[in-house]
């Protein structure tokens, strides 16, 4: 099972808004397992995401994929690493 990058951001709660993860992805911000990604690439269980913000960088590897999660699932989806 697959999920395209700006739905996973927004469902893990990685990125809080979809529009906002798609900012991130088309300004280069965003990388899957080090290659820079368009909002469109799907990711999978397994898939290392980086993410810059400013100064700070995020790095998440995928743990699962949901439609939907409540706010006390969302950390369920990925491991910081």
């Amino acid at each position: 099972m697959d999920m395209r990058l700006d739905k996973f951001l927004k469902v893990s709660r990685l990125i809080k808004r979809r529009t906002v993860a798609n900012e991130a992805c088309d300004a280069g911000r965003v990388t899957v397992n080090g290659k820079p990604a368009k909002a469109s690439v799907h990711v999978k269980p397994g898939d290392i995401i980086e993410i810059m913000f400013g100064q700070k960088t995020v790095k998440a590897e995928v743990l699962a994929i949901a439609d939907t999660s409540r706010k006390e699932e969302a950390g369920e989806l990925f491991r910081y690493l």
